[in-house]
């Protein structure tokens, strides 16, 4: 019989996604969030609506009703003060890169770099322990990127491992924060940690999310969308900066934002440029074209999103910090003598909308 993981989830938005699929594999979670949302999730359960392929109607996992089925398996959720990071086997950090500094959050994230749980990220932006496991890479010169780089220097990277946010989600307009709503139903892609028995616990959940059979209202089952999938190399995750650099930063504009689809497919043959400038930068960290996503494959699926990124959304709305995976890219091809005037563009844009954000924060 297979062991049965308790996971401790820093981010009860995105992160509710994997959290429902740990439960309906039997895993029990506890998501980390504010105590109002904590409350409402601890009454409620989550809701997560996924598309399936062959379906017109998305398919709606409700952790209550799981949990009534699957005995053992719980979705909880809890404040950052109330939680003991020793007490689980595996730690997921699910917040974007600038709210590890939030109050109680950053003392959290300290315990759990004290505690030594095996760690995975789902960012976009690395931890920089994780940066500490590419070879040859300077990573001192990286950490005016981060809106906190201190909060990482505790962990030993040994523990810590990333996984893509590739599939795309969203809150639906009028739902509670204990909903979220798949658009892009793509799959977490993890590297390996060094120890094989923290990848033995990854290749388990990976292959207990693969065997789910998912009962429909109508009779019959399915297999549901996003994985979990475990690799090898260090690189694999890294694919997305490619997408990043395409086609989420180019959204922001001097003065206004695009959609994603906007930014790629407004000039494909330059987006195709800056795209295969950037996995040809992987290349030179130690990438292998295989760990790559094709740049046809990333326009086919930039095609359908039609929003501005969520960068670009909270750049737009006053953010004073979002992950800066733009400025990380510029700094480490900076390292290997490499340039780009598109990305020089972008993070110039970036850098006046943040400036622009915190003089008018500071003057109010």
């Amino acid at each position: 019989m297979s062991s049965k993981y308790n996971v401790l989830i820093l981010g009860a938005s995105y992160g509710s996604l994997l959290a429902s699929k740990l439960l309906v594999a039997g895993h029990s979670v506890t998501m980390v969030c504010t105590p109002s949302t904590a409350s409402l999730i601890n009454e409620k359960g989550t809701l997560v609506k996924l598309p399936v392929k062959g379906r017109d109607d998305l398919v709606e996992i409700e952790s209550k009703k799981v949990e009534s089925i699957n005995p053992g398996a719980t979705v909880k959720a809890a404040a950052p003060d109330d939680v003991q990071p020793a007490e689980f086997d595996l730690v997921v950090l699910g917040m974007q890169e600038p709210q590890y500094s939030s109050p109680g959050v950053r003392d959290l994230l300290q315990r759990v770099a004290v505690a030594k749980v095996p760690s995975m990220a789902i960012m976009n932006m690395p931890p920089l322990p994780y940066l500490r496991r590419l070879k040859g890479l300077d990573v001192e010169p990286l950490m005016e990127c981060y809106a906190e780089p201190e909060l990482w220097k505790d962990f030993d990277p040994d523990l810590v491992t990333l996984a893509s946010p590739d599939p795309q989600a969203f809150r639906p307009e009028d739902a509670g924060k204990n909903v979220l709503q798949v658009s892009l139903p793509t799959n977490f892609k993890v590297a390996a940690f060094p120890d094989p028995a923290h990848t033995a616990m990854l290749t388990q959940i990976q292959d207990d999310i693969i065997d789910i059979k998912w009962e429909l209202p109508e009779g019959g089952s399915t297999e549901l969308p996003v994985k979990l999938k475990v690799f090898d190399s260090l690189f694999v995750p890294l694919a997305k900066w490619s997408m990043l650099v395409t086609g989420n930063y180019r959204c922001v504009l001097a003065n206004d934002m695009q959609s994603i689809k906007e930014a790629v497919h407004g000039d494909l043959d330059q987006s195709r440029e800056v795209y295969q400038w950037v996995v040809s930068l992987c290349e030179t960290l130690g990438a292998d074209a295989a760990d790559m996503v094709p740049f046809d494959k990333y326009a086919k699926a930039a095609s359908g999103l039609v929003k501005p990124s969520s960068a670009a959304r909270a750049l737009f709305a006053g953010a004073q910090n979002i992950e800066r995976v733009d400025a990380l890219v510029r700094n480490i091809a900076a390292q290997h003598g490499l340039q780009h005037e598109s990305l020089d563009n972008t993070v110039s844009h970036v850098d006046g909308h943040l400036a622009a954000n915190r003089l008018q924060k500071k003057a109010s």
